[in-house]
């Protein structure tokens, strides 16, 4: 198993890449880099940005980066840290159902830390062929722990041994420092209960700055001499099917796309709600009560007057509310402005959550909802049961992602710069360098 995981992390080449897999690298780049636009923006933010620079700097040249859209330099789990978290504080990044979280946003800020090293000089091929390494890494040490786990822990955790993996390749670690490294990033991963945040929404989100962090410390403890426990999620014969087909099943091709900056569990009421919206056309004014049937983890988000973004992102009645009072949701729903808006606030208070045992017998692989619209004449308008979009089985489209990318990007105040990201993300695998594209993002927002 060691060699199999160690040939994968040190030969995989771009081109060895089947094009689908390749195509969904540059999508979640491009996706990643927009809600982590969108995300400087937040609280959250610019307290974990100031932090790293302040907490976590390095005197070092070689083992320091700059901050994702800030500019400042930390050492580089520190800029891992802070862009980790700056990407989780915005809730419109990609994740797996079958890990119950996300990946993403861990990987793409530990990647950016190694690529901006002073001593490196890395290939935009090879910048993505880490990403995609990273994520295969993630997926299936995620899904592994749901499997051999007691408890459901948040996505650094997991993500962790992703960052390691790919910190691994970078620093030519031997099979023997690798297995020490995604031991390290498993045993010092964040095991934070998910639920709690999910009950008491704040600024801890779902560990995956700490999963940043803790992945570039792993293999560079690991590069050291320091030794790890063993990785169960790797190296226990529960989860050995998940890394056999490594290199013949892209598990990053079962990634889904969120349309919408809220929790996952929250967007398939938020579809079942515009369905009847787009169908019936109903007046607000006239709503009375709105019912909401899914499974039991999205019965938990229940904060109806969210007093802060993190409680709207973490919220099921308050972006329904939104869409059914504007018929879409924007981003700037679940900011300040947004969280202030009496007729969303107002709506927010009439949705009631119930559990539905056949819903819930589907989760996690399916995610679904049921909403009706009861009338205050007495008419009951029902939509279908329906999951999220952006789902793998259900896709967004190429245009889709670009969409949502220009308009997450927005937060930087510079059309120019956002072109200039799309244009350097479209044709990254061409470039020798990608330090081009590393000063779009690391450049600090006005």
């Amino acid at each position: 198993m060691t060699q199999d995981l160690h040939s994968f992390l040190t030969t995989l080449r771009w081109q060895d890449l089947p094009p689908d897999v390749q195509l969904m690298a540059e999508r979640c780049l491009l996706d990643l880099i927009g809600t982590a636009a969108a995300g400087r923006r937040t609280d959250l933010a610019k307290i974990i940005c100031g932090h790293a620079a302040r907490m976590f700097g390095s005197s070092e040249p070689a083992h320091s980066s700059r901050i994702l859209f800030d500019g400042r330099k930390a050492s580089l789990a520190g800029a891992a840290l802070a862009g980790g978290m700056t990407i989780d504080s915005f809730d419109a990044h990609d994740g797996h159902v079958l890990t119950k979280g996300h990946a993403g946003c861990a990987i793409l800020p530990g990647l950016l830390a190694m690529a901006d090293r002073a001593d490196t000089r890395m290939s935009g091929a090879e910048f993505l062929t880490s990403l995609v390494i990273g994520y295969e890494v993630a997926i299936r040490a995620g899904i592994a722990q749901h499997r051999i786990c007691c408890d459901y822990h948040t996505s650094g955790a997991w993500n962790a041994l992703g960052v390691a993996a790919l910190a691994a390749r970078a620093l030519r670690l031997d099979r023997t420092a690798l297995a020490e490294a995604l031991g390290i990033a498993e045993y010092h991963g964040p095991r934070s209960q998910m639920m709690r945040c999910i009950d008491f929404p704040t600024m801890v989100k779902d560990g995956s700055g700490w999963g940043a962090m803790t992945g570039i410390s792993a293999a560079y403890l690991a590069a050291d001499g320091f030794t790890g426990a063993p990785a169960l999620v790797w190296e226990d014969e529960a989860a050995a099917d998940l890394w056999s087909d490594l290199g013949q099943r892209w598990r990053i091709l079962e990634l889904y796309f969120k349309p919408h900056p809220v929790c996952r569990w929250a967007q398939p009421a938020v579809e079942a709600g515009l369905s009847l919206i787009r169908a019936h056309k109903p007046d607000p004014a006239m709503i009375e009560r709105i019912e909401v049937e899914t499974f039991e983890a999205a019965v938990r988000l229940d904060q109806a007057r969210p007093a802060n973004t993190e409680q709207a992102q973490y919220s099921l009645p308050f972006p329904l509310a939104a869409v059914t009072v504007h018929g879409t949701l924007r981003p700037e729903a679940i900011t300040h402005e947004g969280l202030n808006d009496p007729a969303v606030q107002e709506m927010s208070a009439l949705v009631h959550l119930r559990t539905d045992p056949a819903i819930e017998a589907r989760f996690p692989a399916e995610r679904l909802a049921r909403v009706t619209y009861v009338l205050r004449d007495g008419t009951r308008l029902t939509s279908e049961t329906l999951p999220a979009r952006g789902d793998a089985e259900r896709p967004l489209s190429d245009d889709e992602i670009l969409a949502k990318f220009r308009e997450l990007s927005g937060a930087l105040g510079a059309p120019d710069r956002a072109r200039a990201i799309e244009a350097e993300v479209g044709t990254l695998a061409e470039r020798a360098d990608v330090s081009a594209l590393l000063d779009l993002i690391f450049a600090p927002i006005a």
